[in-house]
């Protein structure tokens, strides 16, 4: 199979041009996947107010939520491909469908059928996960490569936003509506992200007959490894997806553990663990309206510098410092992860081939998701073992380390082989 060749560098966003707020096949986009955050960040929250209206264990919460993890990691790998394979748009419109159709199974098994509630998890995860690269390569589609950056920087304020705003909102309804409406009205927002969104019409994929011709299409199994190698293709996604396993398995989910303990044991006062999680979003925010604008000169650097801010969290909970320095340093950390994941989609959109973007995506959520179950495990026992201090310590250094390696990489400078809208890539 021919290699196919590197897309040209984007050109650097004209200051002039119409913003892309303005566009209605991206603002359709928008809420879409804005439906499909507040779904998502709402469900876990709805199940929780099961537990305490007793109509849910605390073990069946967990075998449910786990259900949706396992359909999530199971569907992002085949979403991936479904979505280099077919239309994107169908994908996104199936796999919303799918978890549509879950909110109504999980009312139904609710206080009557953990089976049932255990398999419609597993089908909403499975939505879930097969829509996320479908819409990660619509937004190719949909917006041109001098506005991406600014149109996932608005995707990624849909997501904070969402995770801000979908439990508030869902406690706001809890005070009128039953469990199983709100799940219902969890369907219906499901609903929204498989109907909203439009055609994209910017990248010609190879399930095209322009492109593929009458050849005989691939095994699945094929096409994946197919994606796997575009993926080896470009140095700096290896060493981005090194740096994210760093600071997802082992940064956020030490945090993750220990914010809590910590909150409760040193302070005496939830208000740390709440105050933190919330300045952390609201850095992300505020980290995503800096980046729409600004085009750091080495901008793989800088955003490798954003991730590894992320140590700063950690950190702070090492020593028994004042509880707004625990706050300043999880605001650090929200701003800094935007400041990563906004290049890191731009870039991955510029610098894929199209007909692949969809399956390179899907590893991209596959490692990022799977392996933070891995850490979060781990994490508890090795603090009882050997201590929180010196498991904060290890896994802030992780978090400063191993992104600063991963800068290091040939093509990690500028997140590319040349510099957008300009030369070859130098050291």
């Amino acid at each position: 199979m021919a290699t196919t060749p590197a897309p040209p560098a984007a050109k650097s966003a004209d200051p002039h041009a119409r913003s892309v707020l303005l566009d209605v096949p991206f603002l359709r986009l928008w809420a879409g996947t804005t439906a499909s955050g507040l779904a998502t960040w709402a469900l876990p929250f709805v199940l929780g107010l099961a537990v305490l209206h007793r109509d849910l264990s605390a073990a069946g919460l967990g075998l449910v939520l786990a259900a949706r993890t396992v359909g999530f990691l199971a569907a992002v790998t085949v979403g991936g491909v479904l979505a280099d394979r077919h239309s994107r748009r169908a994908v996104v419109l199936w796999s919303a469908l799918a978890a549509a159709v879950a909110a109504p199974l999980l009312a139904a098994g609710l206080g009557r059928s953990l089976l049932l509630m255990t398999a419609a998890a597993a089908l909403a995860g499975a939505g879930q996960g097969a829509c996320r690269p479908a819409f990660q390569a619509l937004t190719a589609e949909t917006v041109d490569p001098g506005r991406r950056q600014q149109a996932n920087a608005a995707m990624t304020m849909a997501v904070r936003g969402s995770t801000l705003a979908g439990p508030a909102l869902t406690a706001l309804l809890a005070a009128f509506l039953d469990v199983r409406t709100l799940l219902l009205g969890i369907g219906l927002l499901w609903l929204v992200a498989a109907l909203v969104p439009g055609k994209g019409q910017g990248a010609v994929t190879a399930a095209d007959p322009a492109a593929a011709g009458p050849a005989p299409r691939a095994s699945f199994r094929a096409e994946f490894v197919d994606g796997v190698r575009e993926a080896r293709r470009h140095p700096w996604f290896l060493a981005g997806l090194a740096a994210l396993v760093a600071v997802i398995a082992l940064g956020y989910s030490a945090t993750s553990v220990a914010l809590p303990l910590i909150s409760r044991d040193r302070y005496d006062s939830e208000w740390v663990l709440a105050a933190a999680m919330t300045a952390y979003i609201v850095g992300a925010l505020g980290g995503s309206l800096v980046i729409a604008r600004w085009r750091p000169r080495s901008q793989g650097w800088a955003a490798f510098a954003g991730l590894a801010a992320y140590g700063f969290a950690p950190l702070s909970l090492m020593l028994p410092v004042h509880p707004g320095v625990v706050v300043g340093a999880y605001a650090v950390a929200g701003i800094g992860i935007e400041l990563f994941n906004v290049p890191w989609f731009t870039a991955t959109q510029r610098e894929v081939a199209p007909d692949r973007l969809a399956r390179v995506s899907s590893l991209d959520f596959l490692v990022s998701y799977g392996l933070a179950p891995v850490g979060l495990a781990l994490i508890a026992p090795a603090i009882d073992v050997f201590g929180v201090t010196p498991v904060l310590g290890a896994c802030a250094a992780a978090c400063f380390l191993v992104p600063a390696a991963a800068a290091l990489v040939p093509t990690a400078r500028h997140f590319g082989r040349t510099v957008p809208g300009a030369g070859a890539d130098t050291p």
